[in-house]
């Protein structure tokens, strides 16, 4: 008689059942320990448990953090951390907040070596804030930033500390012009790309009230004149009165300008009247008005400024900062007009901006500063 296979598979099946029935008869709270039992054992590997949102992400430690204090070239001090994750090549790229954000020591060296045992350390121009980032080879530290820096591209880690307690201020002297109270800068400070150093010798007034902005040679170096008003005044109009100016060296500046060194969301309402060839003989322009930021087109207006005695006015409202230069001392309707200009995007608000005056040097390899210059403001009015 034939066999059928069926026959052959019932002693297995019937082992199935018993082991089925074994199983069955397994406690519970035994079948959960030998559970927890093989996770544990496989978390303990090297892949598992992680994920790839457990990923360790490079990280910056600071162990040496400078005062807190306004920036000024003769201010300085040191800067030091550890990174954690970094690779081969990349760096340490560090900033101070005096004003806006400017990258340390100076823009022509701002990539710092991480050390094999994961230090790093610069010499710093002091300020109130301190960033350290760390980036691929391909990053490109801008001289100076407006808002603070942020991770993300070539940027793969920041941190942002305050400084350690507080520096007295800049030491300044005071000055009457204008019927208004004014600070004369003492110390030094980064315009136009270089480190001007400013003396109250180059500030005073006359007998007749007006005001002198001189750049003098001394053995430090050539000096500049800086003034800074100490309140703000808001909306408004601002006129001066400005006398010759056609003598200034190509690599001479004077600017005539509001500035708010804790704007950075608005560009620290920076809006400029400024004259000068800013180091270029052969520029054909000498005079411009701007709001920040400059490289933004249609926030720089430029034209040529004539020789002899003008009056600057600057008519700022909400929406629109209007700029006009006019012939003479005391314009009035008709009186010739050189050039104007209105702009109407990017103005900012009122904050705790201030007027500053400065006479200033720019880099100028064509025509570099020779024998200094001095300039008048013969005259400042404010109408709300």
């Amino acid at each position: 008689m034939a066999r059928f296979a069926p026959c052959r598979q019932e002693p297995s099946r019937r082992i199935f059942d018993g082991q089925q029935r074994k199983r069955a008869a397994v406690p519970y709270s035994i079948k959960l320990a030998r559970i927890t039992a093989i996770l544990f054992l496989f978390c303990l590997l090297p892949s598992g448990c992680q994920t790839r949102g457990n990923k360790q992400h490079p990280s910056i430690e600071l162990s040496r953090i400078p005062p807190a204090a306004q920036g000024g070239r003769e201010r300085v001090d040191t800067i030091a951390g550890r990174v954690t994750g970094a690779k081969p090549g990349q760096h340490i790229v560090v900033y101070a907040r005096s004003g806006p954000w400017w990258v340390q020591p100076w823009p022509d060296q701002p990539f710092l070596t991480i050390q094999p045992d994961t230090t790093w350390s610069t010499t710093t121009h002091l300020g109130y804030e301190y960033a350290a980032l760390l980036v691929d080879p391909s990053y490109q530290p801008p001289p100076t930033m407006d808002v603070a820096p942020t991770q993300g591209g070539s940027v793969l880690a920041v941190k942002i500390v305050n400084g350690v307690g507080t520096l007295p201020p800049l030491p300044t002297e005071p000055i009457h012009f204008g019927g208004y109270d004014w600070d004369v800068q003492t110390s030094s400070a980064i315009r136009g790309g270089v480190n001007n150093l400013y003396d109250a010798d180059n500030v005073w007034t006359d007998a007749g009230g007006a005001l002198h902005l001189r750049i003098s040679k001394k053995p430090k170096g050539w000096t500049c004149a800086h003034v800074i008003l100490n309140r703000s005044l808001g909306y408004g109009t601002y006129s001066f009165v400005v006398r010759e100016t056609s003598h200034m060296e190509p690599a001479a500046v004077l600017s005539m300008h509001t500035f708010d060194q804790w704007g950075g969301d608005q560009h620290y309402r920076e809006m400029d009247i400024e004259i000068g060839h800013w180091g270029d003989p052969a520029s054909k322009n000498n005079a411009q008005y701007g709001i920040q930021p400059f490289y933004v087109p249609g926030n720089v207006s430029q034209f040529v400024e004539p020789s002899g005695k003008l009056t600057e006015t600057m008519r700022w409202e909400a929406g629109q900062a209007s700029f006009k230069t006019v012939r003479g001392s005391f314009p009035q309707a008709g009186s010739p007009v050189i050039y104007e200009h209105t702009f109407t995007t990017g103005v900012p608000t009122p904050g705790r901006e201030l007027l500053e005056f400065m006479l200033y040097i720019v880099p100028s390899d064509k025509d570099p500063i020779q024998k200094g210059t001095e300039v008048v403001v013969e005259k400042f009015e404010y109408f709300p």
